[in-house]
């Protein structure tokens, strides 16, 4: 989507912020959802649960292929992220279940590689197909892929957890839903008018109702979200770090594309090519962190990680109308890179600090922040930009310079946020496997 936002926005005839809604709404509906998957994955079977969440991600992507505008366009995208917002979760703690801690390292660099090649590829089969074809048939070439994916596992996936009978608290959920929505919408919004933080208020009240809802609800074990996952130092500093991670990738995957477009000139499929070679280095380097994740621990990884992350962020702040286009390709490199050496320890480390029958909460724990911190990064990145570009426009400054200069504050601000993550990445450790957890089916 990112590849194609420009586009969008000139067929669609909407501007950046409501365009950048067509990513921020699809994290955002998987924080809002991701919750509800704790509850999902104790009530019900492992194969059940599959099969919903690819039926409701094929069904997503039908309406959005079919979709006559921007409105529909965007259920679509919601429809989508619903089926994807059980999907991680279920990964994660059957990963956790299945797999003894000692080679979880190594199992999580695997599945790494899935996730990381996948953007990878994307942005540039996004650029072929809009250098030949309209916008849709990036939906419609997912469509058959989707409904393939549902038919191998309505074969293969058999159930590997035991289902139990847990209330599903509806209040928390309808919390839940306000305090991520207005959070996430107010922020977006600050950069257009004030009216943003009406809905931002009514979003911070909400997370804090939400959270005084889950821990009155968790001395009976019937809390949708359950926040004793945080009782572990290192599954709390893993939430930080990934936070400030989150919200780095994402901002800079929806900047990079606009700033190529608007700025450089260059066409869909140049953004696309562009972006490659960050997310293949992403997925080549995958499997050998998680090695070295299994030998030596979090820490060896971590601290270079997050130092080359900031650093990279930081070289893109020098980004002009003149800029090179290598020199933003070793930046975007050496960001994923950095990123590479983060997200198999954060994971590993941060859901193997918990007891087995937290495993499913702090899968939802993590996908929520994950997503949350995603679509904050979005918001907030666009709303700099945004606001620079209406301030210098105004002054009667071109496009092109307006732009490059609002994507200048946006990267100053997203590299100030990473430097957060540095001295954090020197208290995770390496869990200590407990002998409830040391087993495999």
């Amino acid at each position: 989507m990112g590849v194609a936002l420009p586009h969008l926005m000139t067929d669609l005839s909407i501007t950046a912020t409501a365009a950048q809604w067509l990513t921020t709404a699809f994290m955002l509906t998987m924080a809002v959802v991701i919750p509800i998957t704790g509850f999902l994955l104790q009530r019900f079977n492992t194969r059940p649960v599959f099969m919903a969440a690819m039926a409701l991600f094929s069904a997503g992507t039908l309406i959005a292929a079919i979709a006559p505008g921007f409105e529909v366009l965007l259920v679509g995208r919601i429809v989508q992220a619903t089926g994807t917002a059980i999907m991680m979760p279920l990964l994660m703690t059957t990963v956790m279940t299945l797999v003894p801690a000692s080679s979880r390292g190594k199992t999580m660099g695997n599945i790494s590689i899935v996730i990381s090649v996948a953007p990878a590829i994307g942005p540039t089969i996004s650029g072929i197909i809009l250098s030949v074809l309209d916008w849709r048939w990036m939906f419609i070439l997912v469509l058959p892929i989707a409904l393939g994916a549902l038919a191998l596992g309505a074969a293969r996936i058999k159930n590997v957890s035991t289902p139990r009978a847990v209330p599903l608290d509806v209040f928390s959920v309808v919390l839940s839903a306000f305090g991520f929505g207005g959070f996430v919408y107010g922020l977006s919004n600050l950069s257009s008018s004030s009216a943003g933080w009406l809905p931002l208020g009514v979003g911070v009240v909400a997370l804090a109702g939400f959270v005084l809802r889950q821990l009155f609800l968790q001395r009976t074990d019937r809390a949708l979200l359950d926040l004793r996952t945080f009782t572990s130092r290192t599954f709390t500093t893993v939430v930080l770090m990934l936070s400030v991670s989150m919200m780095a990738l994402f901002g800079t995957i929806i900047l990079l594309p606009i700033y190529m477009q608007t700025v450089l000139g260059l066409d869909a499929l140049a953004t696309g090519l562009l972006l490659l070679p960050g997310g293949l280095t992403m997925g080549i380097l995958a499997p050998f962190v998680g090695r070295i994740f299994d030998r030596f621990g979090p820490t060896v990884l971590l601290v270079p990680g997050t130092i080359v992350v900031s650093a990279a962020l930081w070289s893109m702040t020098l980004m002009t109308e003149r800029t090179e286009p290598w020199m933003l390709l070793i930046a975007h490199v050496a960001m994923s890179a950095g990123l590479a050496f983060i997200f198999t320890p954060l994971f590993t480390s941060g859901l193997g600090s918990l007891r087995p029958s937290l495993y499913s909460h702090g899968s939802a724990v993590v996908g929520t922040v994950q997503q949350l911190a995603g679509a904050i990064g979005t918001a907030l990145f666009i709303a700099v930009m945004s606001a620079q570009i209406a301030t210098l426009t105004a002054e009667g400054i071109s496009e092109v310079s307006a732009t490059a200069s609002g994507v200048h504050a946006a990267f100053v601000v997203g590299a100030c946020i990473s430097l957060l993550a540095i001295p954090a990445a020197f208290l995770v450790r390496r869990p200590v496997e407990s002998p409830e957890s040391a087993y495999a089916h």
